[in-house]
């Protein structure tokens, strides 16, 4: 480990002419960054410019958020990047840290993630993997020896050059991924088919040198979980991805509300080392895409490159076929662009670290034993019942207060109890996907089993309907072009172009570099019969789908 009192014990490895560029932080507050213990530094190039930098100049969406009073949601129509920022601030989800590009997730951010760790550990484990860890500092050469990967992740890397003082013989890689490190220890692991399939995970942190950060959505160090696995066969490898995409698949419909598309990524976007990519693609509110999860069938590329080998049934050596999926933090902020309005954040109730609230209401001091004994008696029915509930019988602010505060906070059903609720024995509801009046209900029986029942449907009811409601935005912004024409229109308004495709790598790349837009993932879900391709007219077998993403 390098000593934290040596100036320069990490190195930022970036071969881009813009190597020397400042990330901003993602957070539009300006502050002086506290001087580091361990510096970082852009890999000296023969044609570095020396030239100092100029400071940057403040924008004026910085001063405007600066100014704002805390509490006030930029509305998302109005911008929707200030309004992604005033949310995870207001909701204390994330807050910068003293790293540009980095984020210190808050409980209530890191909540949403122990509730993915929770539902995704389950499953693992269902489908016969097993959690462990390997170490966060890889070394160099592992990376060089698998030529596609060192070419994809170069631009990434951080390297540790200085341990104990002393310059290292070897630099030492930050975790950017796994797969090397895992098939250097494959190699030990692995001896005969009786050893296979070999199937792992761990829950880690990433770094990845990002030039552009967004909190949750791409940030210099993130959290996630990377599966490994190897397997006596192709065919088996295959499998394996298929099924963790679909196990992606089913956690953002069901516990997330998020309608992703299942597919295959291009060539060209498929991850450094793989054969073949396959993704979940979630359209958020402002109609870009974000790649929500990825599983890769890595066929034999890592083995070759590592030299992991099995002995067959027949006695002959085989590379063995792996695969690799990832799932992090980034589904955070898709849940927050997903759901969230100009109220603040919306949660799926599965997914919520509080699904219910209760707000006691009393004016006169002889009412409030009453009242709070009251929401005291409804908090022990539902936690009994396995509900997620919190009492906020605080009495530094009002009840106006915290109905906005905790509507800002996503949860997904609020009760209220004043005297003449206690009175007659009921409460009322608030439903925080369905504003004002609507969503109230009036006169909810206290009755334990009554009680019980009815916010356990209302739950589901919440659940389906922020699914439903997602499904129907996504299928409005998704339009079926047959000609390039059709498609950059569609692009420039923002939705998600959805046509034939058999063209070329440089056709695809004139296709980003003309209009910001990717293929996103040839859908698995296609339609029939043989069409002509939208760049070239020639048969195409598949549509794929085209948006701007983040």
């Amino acid at each position: 480990m390098g000593s934290l009192t040596q100036p320069s014990s990490l190195t930022l490895f970036h071969t881009s002419p813009h190597s020397s560029i400042p990330s901003r932080s993602f957070f539009p507050r300006q502050q002086q960054h506290r001087r580091l213990c361990l510096t970082v530094k852009p890999l000296a190039s023969k044609t570095q410019n020396t030239t100092p930098q100029k400071p940057k100049e403040k924008s004026h969406n910085n001063e405007v958020q600066k100014s704002k009073p805390e509490g006030t949601i930029t509305p998302r129509s109005q911008d929707f990047n200030a309004w992604y920022l005033d949310v995870i601030r207001d909701a204390q989800l994330a807050d910068y840290g003293p790293v540009r590009g980095t984020m210190v997730i808050r409980p209530y951010g890191y909540a949403i993630w122990e509730a993915i760790q929770d539902y995704l550990n389950v499953k693992f484990k269902e489908t016969g993997h097993s959690n462990m860890y390997f170490p966060q500092l890889i070394p160099y050469s592992f990376i060089e020896k698998e030529a596609s990967h060192v070419e994809g992740f170069s631009p990434e890397l951080a390297l540790v050059t200085i341990g104990g003082g002393k310059e290292l013989e070897e630099k030492l890689v930050v975790r950017p991924t796994s797969e090397t490190i895992v098939n250097h220890m494959f190699t030990q692991w692995i001896d005969s088919y009786r050893d296979l399939p070999l199937m792992i995970n761990q829950w880690v942190n990433v770094t990845r040198w990002e030039m552009r950060t967004k909190p949750f959505v791409r940030t210099l160090e993130f959290l996630w979980q990377e599966g490994h696995t190897a397997h006596a066969t192709p065919e088996e490898a295959e499998k394996e991805a298929l099924q963790m995409i679909d196990v992606y698949k089913k956690f953002a419909y069901e516990e997330t509300a998020i309608p992703v598309i299942v597919g295959r990524k291009s060539k060209a976007e498929t991850f450094a080392g793989a054969s073949r990519t396959y993704t979940i693609e979630a359209m958020m509110g402002d109609q870009k895409a974000l790649q929500a999860g990825t599983s890769h069938n890595l066929g034999q590329n890592f083995s070759r490159a590592f030299g992991t080998k099995f002995t067959d049934e027949n006695g002959q050596k085989q590379h063995v076929w792996q695969t690799s999926w990832a799932i992090s933090t980034r589904f955070v902020g898709g849940i927050i662009m997903t759901h969230g309005d100009d109220a603040g954040l919306m949660l799926p109730p599965k997914i919520a670290p509080v699904q219910v609230v209760i707000v006691p209401i009393w004016k006169k001091a002889e009412e409030k034993a009453n009242v709070l004994d009251a929401a005291l008696s409804v908090e022990k029915i539902l936690k009994t019942s396995g509900i997620k509930v919190k009492l906020d019988d605080s009495e530094q602010r009002t009840p106006g207060w915290k109905f906005n505060f905790w509507e800002m906070k996503g949860v997904p059903i609020r009760i209220e109890i004043g005297p003449r609720d206690v009175s007659s024995q009921t409460l009322v509801v608030s439903r925080r996907d369905v504003p004002g009046k609507q969503g109230k209900d009036f006169g909810i029986s206290m009755e334990p089993s009554i009680l019980e029942s009815y916010v356990k449907d209302k739950l589901e009811e919440i659940q389906a309907s922020l699914l439903e409601k997602a499904k129907a935005f996504r299928d409005s912004n998704i339009v079926d072009v047959t000609s390039y024409d059709e498609l950059k229109v569609v692009i420039s308004q923002g939705k998600w172009a959805r046509g034939p495709w058999s063209a070329s790598d440089s056709e695809e790349l004139r296709v980003k570099e003309e209009t910001g837009a990717t293929i996103r993932c040839f859908p698995f879900e296609q339609p029939q019969g043989m069409k002509a391709c939208l760049m070239t007219g020639n048969p195409a077998e598949e549509v794929a789908i085209f948006a701007k993403s983040y």
